[in-house]
């Protein structure tokens, strides 16, 4: 199996980075800090190093984010999905969870026709009644499943055929067929169960590999077709969150990790927790279609 070594991409370390998204329209990077309420903005640069450039600040945990074509955004603030233009004007989009329940919204992903998915989670217990829904374009939630654990990272395979989603406290991924033109969603199937080290988020590559951000394991590694791990990428932080293909030929893989559960011995072993990390890995990723967001008459957003 082949190992290949991250790098250390951000000096600035976050509580929780996740959910990385490559915004193609305006060559942007765009990622979370969960519990700080940030979405973070950066530029991704020649060498591999990312540049932060800007935030936003939410009073709410923000799960996820996706960006229309428009640049407008959906961010994932606790129980609800917000929309920022790009004036900066917020609204609220879509209630996903009921209020005050103990449960934030976790990760998203968009469907290649832009539809918007995401997945829930309990904050201070464990669960078995965690979502994986789709926003409609009117805000409607759709729910996809309604007996997971921890709902995380959301994939397509390149044709769309495939959905992969993740259930964290069950180590287990799941796949389905899918209909991209109709957003149709088979029933599941387990793609892969009891992990060393916990599932978090994923992402696809134009071969039709999965790559699996590990927390625990400081890894992110890829799985072929039939489930079998073919590389694995080192990464010098033990809670490695979520993953995505970046730059303008989707060639670099950005990686987000955590310093959230690390006691100070673990820190100090692995001060670069939280920070973001890259890899050239040899392969590019499968486009992230842009959300399509609410539907106007005229429309779009």
């Amino acid at each position: 199996m082949t190992s290949i070594p991250a790098r250390r991409a951000t000096e600035r370390c976050g509580t929780l980075a996740e959910g990385p998204v490559w915004d193609a329209g305006r060559e942007r990077l765009l990622w979370v800090d969960i519990p700080a309420g940030i979405v973070h903005e950066g530029v991704l640069e020649r060498d591999g190093s990312i540049t932060a450039v800007r935030e936003l600040t939410f009073s709410d945990p923000v799960g996820a984010v996706a960006v229309a074509k428009s640049g407008t955004l959906a961010v994932a603030a606790g129980e609800t999905v917000l929309i920022i233009d790009p004036e900066g004007e917020r609204r609220v989009f879509s209630r996903v969870l009921p209020p005050r329940c103990g449960r934030r919204i976790n990760d998203a992903g968009t469907d290649p026709a832009g539809r918007l998915y995401l997945g829930s989670l309990r904050m201070d217990d464990s669960s078995d009644s965690e979502l994986l829904a789709r926003i409609e374009d009117d805000g409607a939630v759709t729910v996809i499943d309604d007996d997971l654990s921890l709902s995380n990272g959301i994939a397509w395979s390149p044709s769309g055929d495939r959905m992969y989603s993740v259930d964290s406290l069950r180590r287990t991924i799941y796949v389905r067929e899918y209909d991209p033109g109709t957003g149709a969603a088979g029933p599941r199937e387990v793609f892969l169960q009891g992990m060393d080290g916990i599932p978090d988020g994923i992402c696809t590559d134009r071969d039709g590999g999965l790559w699996v951000a590990v927390w625990g394991a400081g890894q992110v590694r890829r799985y072929n077709a039939g489930a079998e791990s073919d590389l694995v990428i080192d990464v010098p932080a033990p809670h490695v969150s979520s993953v995505a293909f970046a730059g303008s030929a989707l060639c670099t893989l950005v990686i987000t990790t955590a310093r959230q559960d690390l006691g100070a011995d673990r820190l100090e072993q692995f001060p670069a927790s939280g920070a973001l990390f890259t890899a050239v890995v040899g392969t590019s990723g499968v486009p992230v279609a842009p959300w399509r967001g609410p539907i106007s008459q005229e429309g779009g957003i």
